[in-house]
């Protein structure tokens, strides 16, 4: 696990709470990676706390089934098994060609260019082999899509489902023939959005996301032992 850099304190109010929703995020954005080991110094220093309510929030995500506790070892991140993370990428994928119908409907000709730029600069970061850089724009022209649809409750599901998956979803290892699939998928949206061609291009965006699921089942599927 890639040492975590320290950050601010957590007030004394609810403090198990607070550390678990901490923690949470922390596994939600990728930086506490499935079957990571809890290192519970380096997390009782970044949140300025001792090791009780540590232990404590501990507790409380595993219940959630975010933790899973080791006898006399501790802790680790919870696997992704193999049929929940089709499950999570299916549901993932209907709530991306949700927002792509919804946001046809409603998102502005500004909004459109903006995606269209991000997206010339991405197939510029492809063609360069920068993946840092293709992986960033290619999340932001998703999350842009969705912001698109204005519809907060949509938003609001996809962010809560999305997160144990997201930075496998735009970083995990492709070969060359699914990044370049992926590149030309997403060239096929632009001219859809600019279409408002809702019904199609929920269509692509359902495959599109369909597609990446043995790339992210690589990285974040189950493992034996």
């Amino acid at each position: 696990m890639n040492r975590i850099e320290p950050s601010i304190g957590i007030s004394r109010r609810y403090l198990h709470d607070e550390v678990a929703d901490r923690m949470r995020e922390l596994i939600n954005e990728g930086e506490l990676e499935p079957r990571a080991r809890v290192n519970e110094s380096e997390l009782t220093e970044r949140f300025g706390i001792s090791r009780t309510p540590l232990r404590e929030a501990i507790k409380i995500l595993a219940t959630e089934g975010l933790l899973e506790l080791l006898p006399n070892r501790g802790a680790r991140v919870a696997s992704i098994s193999r049929t929940e993370l089709e499950e999570m990428i299916e549901i993932i994928a209907g709530l991306e060609a949700t927002a792509c119908d919804c946001a046809c409907r409603v998102i502005t000709d500004a909004e459109i260019e903006a995606i269209a730029d991000k997206h010339a600069a991405m197939v510029e970061a492809w063609k360069a082999r920068d993946e840092a850089t293709y992986f960033r724009l290619n999340r932001e022209i998703h999350e842009a899509i969705m912001l698109g649809s204005r519809n907060t409750k949509l938003r609001s599901l996809y962010l809560g489902l999305t997160g144990r998956i997201q930075r496998s979803r735009y970083t995990a290892h492709q070969t060359d023939e699914q990044w370049a699939n992926a590149v030309d998928e997403h060239e096929r949206m632009i001219p859809l959005l600019r279409a408002r061609d809702g019904e199609a291009l929920a269509s692509l965006m359902r495959h599109h996301i369909r597609s990446k699921k043995p790339v992210i089942a690589a990285m974040y599927g189950e493992e034996e032992g």
